[in-house]
């Protein structure tokens, strides 16, 4: 194997460090919220206070806990500030941030387990009025862009003390982000928080390097350098090599990158691909076929460590949707940890300094993140009142952590990564036990083993060297990448063992599941149907046609096929009755009325009526987002006049349309699909045959589109239309 390489990256162990002198004050039964809780445990301060959106559940689902546990575990004196006051001159704001009095280190900042405005507003725009992780269900309890104001108001409190952003909604706005609510684009949230220091994705690794440094008297800009930090520069640090983004740009489409590994002939090769690269035309961002190479940067004695890429400047992507789009191509491009460089890019006179993603965390120190002494129940200050998000989880297990997926749509890789973070099996089933004997009313019933997908546990590429040089962007997308590990064996195991365990009647599967994977294993098949669905299985197909399953980096209908009858086998060998339920989106960019129409039919031919909508909400970063913003195929060549472009429906009708076309079968909609299937040629579809849509007009009824109704349960997906608010 050739020389130019690179070697998987290997991080110090988690919990390596010395721990704080303040160790000597043991573990807090619940992170204190008041004076009062710091008292009782004989704390003058605290070392490190945390703000969140989110109500404070001191769980392992929930990420303040999880941060707050393991800074505890280094020996930190950890307080928690959830959902405070925030309203500028409001004096109970001023008295909810300064409660904990001044932290000896550092605020922690972020906006909770969701992003604020994704968890305040619909798709649709339509303001929520409720918050599953609020006392009560309650909703407005946190505001907009919840990590810029928290911050701002951390400032305003403690002047000198420094502020660290983190979390969903810090991770995906690291950068120059399109922004839906205000249909433009951003500058990174680090800037407009005025935070210190910024870390995205699963922040553990970084979090107790940066507490150590600043407990050690450091300066926390020391931190900048960290994997999984952005920061804020006046320059870029020396010693650096710069590459202009617009350089490394792979011109050709994902399912056909040329070979990055530079192997000697004779040697295995990851998914070759003998493409020549595309000659560039003068209309073409500028790019050239290949990164570069290693061994080039050899050649001039640079480590490869040392390079950093020149994002567009935010001034340049606001204003240009391609170089938007060219930009976080580039982004996702460079997301594998073990061959991310730096990122950068210019604010203004600032630069915006993003280092590589964090070095994913062992099995070994996964297990020792879900052991730390959580007492899984929300704070004993909120009472007997329900908060929705932990009843939902109460019972649940999250086995691991990442996706390979790639899905277009989808943020869970700019957060948790690419790579499989799987725990132990005993860890899990440790944790089971847990369940059976801490929770309150717990009747036998495990509610979920998964996480972001229920069966990719343990599931990462067979070769280290292969896996810290590739850079695809999903290894099931065009196809599965035959270095990926498909053994579900793992899975089943923990699935049998997990049911044997004493008090323990029954384990459902609610995650997502990934069928194309899932197929390739019938054993697994046969153990999730035959033990584990309870009654309804849900699964994503996400659409029916080719043309936009392609723009969702989404395998065709034919897996979907295939697991379908395998779920129906097993389900008739166990004599039980069980269905498929599966979730598609609407709207979803490179989906046109058409193939809305096509999907539409498909449901009717399969009988299926979808009562649960989920129409396509362009979060910050993610590549289907960058082809809303952008009207183009980020995934394919960019060019500014004869790119692919891609069909975006973005205003109220042609999202209306598309929605409808999921609820055919709802009668509401069928005065407004009578007069689109007319408008679309396709009036044959109207009428009350078998072949047929949606029936034809009875006595009565009119051809306008019916009134709109009042607002459902926010247990619907997707909400209802409303006109977009000026900006």
């Amino acid at each position: 194997m050739s020389s130019s390489l690179r070697q998987p990256v290997v991080a110090p162990e988690l919990f390596s460090f010395p721990k704080y002198w303040a160790e000597c004050y043991g573990v807090a039964p619940y992170l204190p919220m008041t004076r009062a809780e710091m008292d009782d445990l004989g704390w003058d301060s605290c070392d490190i206070i945390l703000v969140t959106g989110d109500a404070y559940i001191d769980h392992p689902s929930f990420g303040m806990a999880v941060i707050g546990r393991m800074l505890e575990a280094q020996g930190f004196r950890v307080g928690i500030i959830s959902q405070p006051k925030w309203q500028q001159g409001d004096a109970q704001a001023t008295a909810d941030f300064s409660a904990l009095g001044k932290p000896n280190l550092f605020f922690g900042v972020t906006g909770g387990n969701m992003d604020s405005m994704i968890n305040r507003y619909t798709a649709d725009l339509r303001m929520r009025s409720d918050d599953a992780y609020t006392a009560g269900g309650e909703g407005g309890q946190r505001p907009d862009r919840c990590v810029i104001v928290y911050t701002q108001r951390c400032r305003q409190a403690f002047p000198d003390v420094p502020i660290v952003i983190g979390g969903i909604e810090a991770s995906l706005r690291r950068i120059a982000q399109y922004d839906y609510w205000s249909d433009s684009v951003r500058r990174s949230v680090l800037v407009d928080s005025g935070a210190d220091i910024l870390l995205y994705g699963n922040a553990e690794r970084a979090l107790c390097d940066l507490a150590h440094l600043v407990a050690a008297g450091r300066d926390i800009a020391e931190a900048g350098r960290l994997r999984g930090t952005t920061t804020i520069l006046p320059q870029a640090h020396k010693g650096y090599v710069e590459v202009d983004s617009t350089r490394i740009d792979w011109p050709n489409a994902i399912d056909k990158l040329p070979n990055p590994y530079h192997y000697d002939e004779g040697e295995k090769d990851c998914d070759r691909d003998k493409t020549k690269p595309q000659q560039m035309e003068e209309d073409v961002v500028k790019i050239i076929p290949m990164p570069i190479a290693n061994k080039t940067l050899n050649e001039q004695g640079i480590s490869a460590d040392n390079v950093y890429i020149r994002l567009p400047s935010f001034e340049k992507v606001s204003n240009d949707p391609i170089l938007y789009a060219h930009a976080s191509r580039v982004l996702h491009q460079e997301s594998n940890p073990h061959n991310a460089r730096a990122l950068i890019q210019k604010h203004g006179e600032r630069e915006v300094w993003v280092s590589p993603p964090p070095i994913p965390l062992t099995t070994e120190e996964m297990d020792a993140v879900f052991a730390l002494p959580y007492q899984r129940r929300p704070h004993p200050s909120y009472g007997d009142a329900v908060i929705p998000a932990y009843d939902m989880i109460k019972t649940s297990v999250n086995i691991m952590r990442g996706c390979f997926g790639g899905c277009t749509f989808c943020s869970i890789t700019e957060h948790e990564g690419r790579v499989i973070q799987s725990r132990s099996e005993q860890s899990v089933l440790d944790e089971i036990e847990k369940i059976r004997d801490q929770v309150p009313g717990f009747t036998g019933s495990i509610s979920d083993l998964g996480g972001p997908t229920a069966n990719m546990y343990h599931l990462n590429c067979n070769d280290d060297v292969v896996q810290a040089n590739c850079r695809r962007l999903s290894c099931v997308y065009p196809n599965i990448c035959k270095n990926l590990v498909t053994d579900h064996k793992p899975t089943t195991q923990l699935y049998r063992k997990a049911r044997e365990l004493p008090g323990i009647k029954r384990i459902l599967i609610a995650s997502g599941l990934r069928y194309d994977l899932a197929v390739l294993d019938e054993e697994y098949v046969k153990e999730l149907v035959t033990h584990h669905v309870g009654g309804y299985l849900k699964i994503a197909p996400e659409h029916s046609e080719d043309e936009t399953l392609s723009k969702m980096m989404k395998p065709g209908m034919g897996s979907y096929d295939t697991f379908k009858k395998m779920f129906e086998k097993f389900t008739k060998q166990a004599n039980k009755k069980q269905y498929l339920i599966p979730y598609f989106i609407a709207a979803h960019p490179g989906c046109t009325d058409e193939e809305m129409l096509n999907l539409s039919l498909w449901l009717k031919d399969n009988d299926f009526r979808v009562d649960q909508v989920q129409t396509f909400y362009p979060s910050p970063m993610a590549l289907a987002t960058a082809m809303y913003h952008s009207g183009r195929n980020p995934l394919k060549k960019l060019k500014y006049k004869r790119g692919e472009k891609v069909y975006v429906a973005k205003n109220l009708d042609q999202r209306r349309l598309q929605k409808s076309f999921l609820r055919y079968h709802d009668e509401k909609n069928w005065p407004y699909l009578r007069e689109s299937l007319i408008k679309m040629n396709r009036s044959e579809l109207i009428g009350d045959g078998p072949n047929q849509l949606i029936p034809a007009e009875t006595k009565g009824q009119g051809g306008r589109p019916a009134k709109k109704r009042s607002r459902p349960s926010n247990k619907a997906r997707g909400g209802q239309w409303s006109s977009r608010s000026k900006r």
